[in-house]
């Protein structure tokens, strides 16, 4: 009965970032066209004005006016190009799950293409817009960046692991990279969603609550659809775990200490360190549960490759706030950032960079157990005694002699 109800959930999962994709797809597009001209429509700014308030919109687009008009050409071309990425994204998850080999490959191209080139005019604007500039401060700088960086980096070992023939791995960082993307649509939807909860906070203020939690879920739901695409219980040449149980004890150890670390210090920034915490442990302690129950679930069913990734992915979890907290006195030292910038930055990047190099090392895994089954295979096809070695006719001389 697990398999009927995790289908269910997967076509309502995927029916679901369709609809938010396809919705999202103009607000996207249109988004710059205030910017370029003034009093031009923004489906965006309209909606948000309605559902919150026109002040609400009016003191956010205050304050980018200046940032952006330096940068609008990469802009409009980052977000028009990020508009129809938000199509090709469920054209190239239905086209693979329906086996549609020349719809997706050809869409794929077109989606890679335009990923490098969206990202080019992010990554414009982010060189021409000092941190303390940004939209929401150099925190929300740090973590752009950081998403840009993973979203290449994402496409760019998606396409590599298709050329070299390895679907398995194609398919997790295609879906790490959508879920980068996604970032974009579901901060749109907390813009919408959090002024109900934190009344009276400014948009800017709204960006630094939804950044504690966002790279943490767009990751997650990256591993869960990843999961439930991938039904093999084995992998051929995959023995053993890359992390046994005092590996798991360590990173939890570690984790814990870093974990302990960022709550003193979001509690020793008053109210807003108080409501920042929340907006992170929240989301971090039930994705952590999801997790750890996953990959019990998986020992018990006996499905060792299932169990692997999910361990893995646990550990990586688990060292997430222990990089947050080494991150942040970095950041202080080297761009002279204050302790609650530097934390907000820090946890903000956390999630999302240890799930990238989580998904680094299961990618590693597979090609592991690959070589090893092809080790098993040329050892197999090599004779097992000398004499075997030999061409007929050399035995019959040396008996000869």
């Amino acid at each position: 009965m697990g398999r009927p109800t995790s289908t269910r959930w997967g076509r309502a999962s995927a029916v679901a970032v369709t609809v938010v994709c396809l919705l999202y797809a103009p607000i996207a597009m249109t988004g710059l066209w205030p910017y370029a001209r003034p009093g031009a429509p923004a489906v965006g700014e309209w909606l948000l004005g309605r559902s919150v308030s026109p002040e609400f919109v009016a003191d956010a687009v205050r304050d980018r006016m200046g940032p952006y008009g330096r940068s609008l050409v990469p802009l409009i071309v980052h977000s028009v190009l990020g508009g129809l990425l938000m199509v090709l994204g469920p054209v190239q998850l239905l086209s693979a799950v329906r086996r549609r080999v020349r719809l997706h490959r050809t869409a794929g191209t077109v989606f890679a293409v335009t990923v490098y080139v969206s990202m080019a005019g992010a990554a414009l604007y982010l060189l021409r817009t000092p941190p303390a500039e940004a939209f929401s401060g150099a925190a929300f700088w740090i973590v752009l960046a950081t998403i840009l960086v993973g979203t290449v980096g994402s496409v760019t070992f998606g396409v590599l692991a298709a050329v070299r023939g390895f679907p398995d791995l194609h398919q997790r960082w295609m879906l790490l990279c959508y879920g980068f993307l996604m970032t974009a649509p579901l901060l749109r939807l907390e813009w919408g969603a959090l002024p109900w909860l934190y009344a009276g906070l400014s948009l800017q203020e709204i960006n630094r609550v939804a950044i504690m939690h966002l790279g943490a879920l767009v990751a997650f739901g990256a591993l869960l659809a990843s999961r439930a695409l991938d039904r093999r219980a084995a992998v051929p040449g995959l023995t053993g775990t890359w992390a046994p149980g005092p590996v798991l004890v360590a990173a939890h150890l570690a984790g814990a200490a870093g974990l302990a670390w960022t709550v003193y210090a979001f509690l020793g920034q008053g109210a807003q360190g108080r409501r920042l915490l929340v907006a992170f442990l929240v989301p971090y302690v039930l994705t952590y549960a999801v997790v750890a129950a996953r990959a019990a679930n998986a020992r018990r069913r006996g499905a060792p490759w299932a169990r692997e990734e999910w361990r893995l992915h646990l550990a990586a979890q688990c060292l997430a706030p222990a990089f947050s907290a080494v991150t942040v006195p970095v950041l202080e030292r080297t761009m002279g950032l204050d302790r609650l910038t530097s934390l907000i930055a820090g946890v903000g990047i956390g999630a999302g960079m240890l799930a990238y190099a989580a998904v680094a090392v299961v990618s590693l895994r597979v090609l592991h157990g690959r070589e090893v089954r092809k080790r098993q295979g040329e050892l197999a096809d090599l004779p097992t005694r000398p004499a075997e070695a030999a061409p007929a006719g050399a035995g019959a001389t040396g008996e000869g002699r």
